[in-house]
């Protein structure tokens, strides 16, 4: 033992020391080398965009910030309902996917019309675009005149979102399901637990565990898509915005509208990028395995 080691404990080697400050000197190399870069490539595109033609009308149409901030409140007081919607669907769809996933993967002849019946609706809803849906459903739903059907465009097109997502998370929750090895089932089963319990207490847990990632990607997308409620004239961030810009002849408003959907979404995004490397999902190399 070194005369370092035991006066004062374990002390990296000489040549240690001097792996770790070349690591350093090539990290801040390699970030230097990448902010002059980004700096070049950045000041170019600037210097192409400010002396182009064109420039001067698309500064006044998208970037007159003056102008698209004064139209924020109404924004935010929109953005309201589209989170209640977003909320609402989430909800329903947790546990309509659940149930249609379970469904699915039902064993015995007996059960061969339920398996039937939610892999009929997993494709029929997973092949029809979301705007269709909302067409059908906003539009078609009312025009029957059946008593008791929904009127109110908030809640039609809350039916509809609910119908596309969960389809696709139902099979998000199914392919969950599948990735449990057999002999968890066997195991409970051999303990006395029923099939329901089995399914409660065992399985269906460690499937949302493992499916987390994508589950979050796909209501990263039903945040987004709560916009198309505007076709319906639910009066949501998008319609607003859409409400100044027909005021003003500018397109700035669909700007600040899109900068707060990414506020919302580019945390969200990254949290579940985060989730993903931590369960295992990407590798190293940031590649999804």
């Amino acid at each position: 033992m070194s005369d370092g080691s035991s006066a004062g404990g374990w002390r990296p080697s000489a040549v240690q020391l001097e792996r770790q400050a070349y690591r350093r000197r090539r990290t801040q190399r390699s970030l230097l080398i990448a902010l002059a870069s980004s700096a070049v490539v950045v000041g170019v595109v600037v210097l192409v965009v400010r002396n182009s033609s064109g420039w001067p009308r698309t500064k006044d149409s998208f970037f007159d910030f003056a102008l698209g901030w004064d139209g924020v409140p109404d924004l935010l007081r929109a953005l309201w309902l589209n989170l209640q919607i977003m909320l609402i669907t989430e909800v329903l769809v947790l546990v309509l996917a659940a149930g249609i996933a379970i469904m699915r993967t039902l064993h015995g002849p007996v059960f061969f019309p339920l398996r039937f019946l939610a892999g009929l609706y997993v494709d029929v809803f997973r092949g029809l675009p979301l705007l269709v849906v909302l067409y059908l459903v906003g539009y078609g739903l009312p025009a029957l005149r059946l008593q008791g059907l929904p009127t109110s465009t908030f809640v039609l097109a809350i039916i509809a979102l609910t119908l596309t997502y969960t389809a696709y998370v139902a099979e998000v929750f199914r392919a969950g399901i599948q990735s449990v090895h057999p002999s968890q089932s066997a195991s409970a089963r051999a303990l006395g637990l029923s099939y329901a319990q089995t399914m409660r207490f065992v399985v269906f847990p460690q499937a949302v565990r493992r499916v987390l990632p994508p589950l979050l990607n796909d209501f990263v997308s039903l945040q987004k898509d709560t916009s198309l409620a505007s076709v319906l004239g639910v009066i949501e961030m998008v319609l607003t915005a859409e409400n100044q810009a027909s005021q003003s002849g500018k397109f700035v408003h669909y700007v600040m509208a899109g900068l707060i959907f990414l506020i919302l979404t580019v945390p969200l995004t990254r949290f579940t990028d985060w989730l993903a490397r931590r369960q295992g999902w990407i590798n190293a190399g940031g590649v999804i395995t």
